[in-house]
């Protein structure tokens, strides 16, 4: 007896496909989201650094807007000077925003790096 199978590899095909879609849709939104966290977490290192040389508040905040959207706040501690950032994930899935914080010790200049 010989059945026809046509139909169920249309099944399988209709079913297999959109899972296939949805798991690289997924691992390319991961990919961007992670893009994202590493762009503010520099961004935000960049930030500490020009406020503890007594940069300006635009220009600070122009080093954590590499990330578009993203909210910095700086605080001044000591000798310490910190900046914290958060952002949102920037893909229509529900995750948390993202968040980076740095800090840099006041009135460094960065010019002897290395010693010397």
């Amino acid at each position: 007896m010989i059945r026809d199978v046509r139909g169920s590899v249309s099944a399988e095909f209709a079913v297999t496909v959109p899972a296939v879609v949805v798991v690289i849709v997924l691992a390319v939104s991961a990919l961007g989201v992670g893009g994202r966290q590493v762009r503010l977490e520099q961004g935000v290192a960049q930030a500490a650094r020009l406020a503890a040389r007594g940069e300006s508040a635009e220009r600070i905040a122009a080093a954590v807007a590499v990330v578009p959207g993203s909210r910095s706040a700086v605080e001044r501690t000591g000798d310490t000077v910190c900046v914290a950032a958060s952002a949102a994930s920037g893909t229509p899935l529900p995750l948390p925003d993202l968040h980076a914080r740095a800090c840099a010790l006041a009135g460094e200049t960065g010019d002897d790096v290395g010693g010397g």
